[in-house]
């Protein structure tokens, strides 16, 4: 459904953690800490489903630490871990692009970015222009946290956008090759604020878990839907 086979990730997509073969009840969270883990099992769930589980490329092979912990609590209550990395970015129908462009209320106009980075970038307009605090205030009754607005030269206002989940702010350049007003990613990086003065854009850094917090809930419903199974979304809180 998700094709996760056609990406290159830097994770394995998919089951990570064997548990139990009989699934009931689906915890669905952006991200696999041992929090949300202490809160699956006491919400009595069979699996969890994440955005960002385990075994990223580049980290240490060894099961020692936080992830020694991690697996352990999964196994001695054996629940299984599913995650799901680009794949769920990219999603038509339940990315976290898509869903966040519901969430905020864009026209969506489709995503403009194929190969590798295919259905990351994507690219809408807002029904009607707003200047950039009524944006930033608009971001934040949505998501329900204040974004970093770094301002472009101009101050122009804000109607066509692009935007991609998570930690893109390395594609504010493409966004601007666009000529949109604006540029939503999660993260930002120290050279963002120069690179929005010098290409005349506005961005807004919305937060890298606030930007991915949707697709896997929607993904999560539309398992329990198919499977007739009991799902719940538990946000653990993180302001980064």
């Amino acid at each position: 459904m998700l094709a996760a086979e056609t990406y290159r990730d830097y994770c394995p997509n998919g089951l990570q953690v064997e548990g139990r073969p009989q699934i009931k009840k689906i915890v669905a969270g952006v991200t696999a800490s041992q929090q949300l883990l202490e809160l699956a099992i006491a919400c009595d769930a069979d699996a969890v489903l994440v955005h960002h589980g385990y075994f990223w490329k580049g980290e240490s092979a060894t099961i020692t630490g936080t992830r020694k912990r991690r697996l352990q609590l999964l196994l001695q209550h054996d629940v299984s871990l599913l995650a799901y990395h680009l794949p769920l970015d990219a999603h038509a129908k339940f990315g976290n692009n898509i869903t966040l462009a519901q969430q905020l209320g864009f026209v969506v106009q489709g995503c403009v970015m194929q190969g590798d980075a295919k259905g990351l970038l994507w690219q809408g307009e807002l029904l009607q222009a707003q200047t950039a605090t009524q944006f930033a205030q608009h971001i934040q009754s949505r998501l329900q946290r204040a974004p970093l607005h770094l301002s472009s030269a101009s101050q122009r206002p804000v109607r066509t956008l692009a935007w991609c989940s998570g930690a893109a702010q390395g594609y504010i350049e493409q966004a601007a090759t666009l000529g949109v007003d604006a540029y939503i990613s999660g993260e930002v990086s120290e050279q963002t604020y120069h690179l929005a003065r010098e290409l005349d854009i506005h961005y807004f850094a919305i937060g890298h878990h606030a930007s991915e917090s949707f697709g896997v809930q929607a993904l999560a419903q539309h398992l329990a839907q198919q499977f007739d199974l009991d799902w719940e979304f538990v946000d653990v809180l993180n302001p980064v």
